[in-house]
């Protein structure tokens, strides 16, 4: 097993903020930038047919850590990537006189698709080694490229079709199925299918809101267990292809998939640091060591999410009540 740490880094948080956007030279509004959520929506209605998008940024560096540690040729780069269209591009951000690190870079929108990250990475020589990865900021910020409103999170698709004549191809293979989960189709957004000739009558009462109290059980129990078959593919998903950095240190992913492994991981892997949590279940699925046990884990893991627990005891205890009431 790999250490964890190989070369000192930066342990304080470092911060990056987007100051202001311009889209074809024109400001984009502030009500389209949220710091709070880290999101730009750069959908602008009425002009859908922009072309370049500037991002001016200002990165706060802890900078007593640096002055202090056994670094050297210190760089701060600004990182853009889009995995669905795999863009990545890079801008260097210059220190000013009052301290903060600042520059810009640019969003061609013909090279992006749906959703691009912004982050921070900050790069030095260490003991010797130059371009180590001594830093990056916490929290990554987000691009939409399809959105007038900034929203972090991004609700799962839920999708209706007759998987018998489904215009995916793919999906006619499921067309035994009630419902199956696409995580990869659309990699920004998780997608739920539902099989409307699956079963007679489950689309109406999942989409219903009121009915009988066996109807509310139905849809009770059936939605808790999409969203816990759900939870186990968007959790197989993320840890399927981490990125690692130069010393085989799995790298924390953006998009759904981030938050998926900070939930989930705790109870996958209970009682570990988030990092060592994420390097050990890389370690788990690539050598095969452990892995077929960490399966109970995640399906508890996802269980607890969707609350499936919960759901099937109010449904023991409705057709309980049922049974007794009868005559």
């Amino acid at each position: 097993m790999r250490p964890f740490l190989s070369y000192p880094r930066i342990p304080d948080t470092v911060e990056l903020e987007i100051v202001s956007v311009s889209v074809d030279g024109r400001d984009l509004p502030y009500s389209q930038i949220s710091r709070t959520e880290k999101t730009v929506a750069l959908h602008q209605t009425g002009r859908g047919d922009w072309d370049l998008a500037t991002l001016h940024l200002k990165a706060v560096l802890p900078d007593q850590e640096i002055a202090d540690g056994p670094w050297s040729d210190v760089v701060c780069l600004a990182v853009l990537s889009e995995n669905s269209t795999n863009v990545r591009s890079t801008a260097r951000l210059a220190k000013g006189r009052d301290g903060t690190w600042q520059g810009k870079i640019e969003l061609v929108r013909g090279r992006h698709l749906r959703r691009a990250v912004l982050s921070l990475a900050v790069v030095g020589e260490v003991n010797g080694v130059p371009g180590r990865a001594i830093g990056k900021s916490e929290a990554p910020w987000y691009l939409d490229l399809k959105e007038s409103t900034p929203r972090r999170q991004r609700e799962i698709k839920i999708v209706e079709a007759d998987f018998r004549e489904a215009s995916e191809e793919w999906l006619r293979g499921f067309k035994d199925s009630a419902w199956v989960v696409a995580t990869v189709e659309d990699p920004e957004i998780p997608i739920v299918y539902l099989n409307t000739s699956g079963v007679e009558g489950l689309v109406e009462v999942l989409n219903g809101t009121s009915g009988s109290a066996a109807e509310k059980v139905l849809r009770d129990t059936t939605t808790s267990q999409i969203a816990q078959d759900a939870w186990i593919a968007m959790f197989h998903t993320a840890v399927s292809n981490l990125d690692q950095d130069d010393d085989g240190t799995p790298i924390m992913p953006t998009g759904w998939q981030e938050p998926v492994l900070k939930m989930m991981l705790p109870d996958v892997l209970p009682g570990r640091q988030l990092t060592d949590a994420l390097r050990e279940i890389n370690e788990c699925r690539t050598s095969g060591a452990g892995w077929a046990e960490l399966q109970t884990n995640i399906q508890f893991a996802a269980g607890k999410r969707s609350q499936i627990a919960k759901k099937l005891t109010g449904a023991v205890r409705t057709v309980d009540r049922e049974e007794r009431s009868e005559p």
